[in-house]
């Protein structure tokens, strides 16, 4: 069936229809992607494989668990909130899958031993591991402590490599092949003014993929990794929703001229660490419509970090600072 972007059912609730309402009728923008639910790979193409996702139970990582479901995966939620592992497990289920939730606090290495046992001993050996979980907030770097800088570097690169190592030390004892996916984001690539520490984070974490994906490879584990751009969701932090000053405007700032829907990054996600993919390690896969590519003839006047920021620093706990 030919894919008419125009029609309403090609869409990811009311971010989609609020896009498409504001688009300059010159410029139509790409066209929206098949609809939720629609299955990019053959249908059973993870049947028999455990996938344990970080961070799987909110935004990106529910959407992500539930596109591993849909492809016969089991799936474990991997989470410190027990309300966000039940959502990413009801999501799973709804699509069709298996999923179990399990607490975790991947800064701990014999939490994360913990919770890969509790992952296999409900669903199976784990042969695809998707470092999701993340952490951060905006303030300006001078501000910054050393305690918030830890408490998102040691989530997002130290919380991604000690899960790593576990699933490499798994298959290889197995003699099994595997597959490591990680999250970052496309300020790894262009600095992340107002959020330096989670920046840093995701840079390092796509340099560890290209490392890991070499000195792995032998052993049969791919290693790649997924830069999304804007997805607008409701559980967006609410300082994170506050610093988009005019959301009504996202599509229109993106050259895409929409922003993304999530089952996107499930096609995306589900894509790299399937058999399709197998000569694929150490790479990157943006998805953001060209967004991070973006570059004006002439810039408008700059507005310093410290002035965009002011609003929600006032509101910030000190010990996040």
């Amino acid at each position: 069936m030919p894919h008419d972007p125009s029609s309403p059912q090609h869409t990811d609730g009311p971010h989609a229809a609020a896009d498409r309402a504001r688009r300059d009728p010159r410029y139509p923008g790409l066209p929206e992607p098949p609809p939720p639910g629609t299955t990019m790979l053959p249908p059973g193409t993870f049947a028999g494989v455990t996938v344990l996702i970080t961070g799987g139970g909110t935004g990106l990582g529910r959407a992500m668990a539930a596109e591993f479901g849909r492809c016969g995966a089991g799936v474990g939620i991997v989470s410190r909130d027990a309300e966000h592992r039940a959502r990413g497990v009801e999501a799973v289920v709804e699509a069709g899958g298996r999923a179990v939730g399990v607490a975790c606090d991947v800064r701990e290495p014999t939490r994360i031993v913990e919770a890969f046992d509790a992952v296999e001993d409900a669903l199976g050996p784990v042969g695809v591991l998707v470092n999701n979980a993340a952490a951060n907030f905006p303030v300006a770097a001078e501000d910054l402590s050393p305690n918030g800088w830890r408490a998102v570097t040691d989530i997002v690169l130290d919380g991604t490599f000690l899960c790593s190592q576990e699933l490499h030390r798994r298959c290889a004892s197995r003699g099994a092949p595997g597959v490591i996916l990680n999250i970052l984001a496309t300020q790894a690539f262009t600095g992340g003014p107002g959020m330096a520490h989670a920046a840093a984070a995701k840079a390092a974490v796509g340099n560890l993929t290209k490392s890991l994906a070499v000195e792995w490879g032998p052993s049969g584990i791919r290693v790649n990794a997924l830069a999304p751009g804007l997805f607008p969701h409701e559980e967006m932090r609410e300082d994170l929703k506050a610093l988009r000053t005019d959301p009504s405007v996202d599509a229109r700032r993106q050259p895409a001229y929409r922003t993304g829907r999530r089952h996107e990054i499930g096609w995306a996600a589900t894509y790299l660490c399937s058999p399709f993919a197998a000569f694929i390690t150490g790479h990157t896969l943006v998805v953001d419509g060209g967004n991070w590519l973006r570059r004006d003839f002439v810039m408008p006047p700059l507005t310093p970090v410290r002035d965009q920021l002011s609003p929600l620093v006032r509101d910030q706990p000190a010990a996040e600072r």
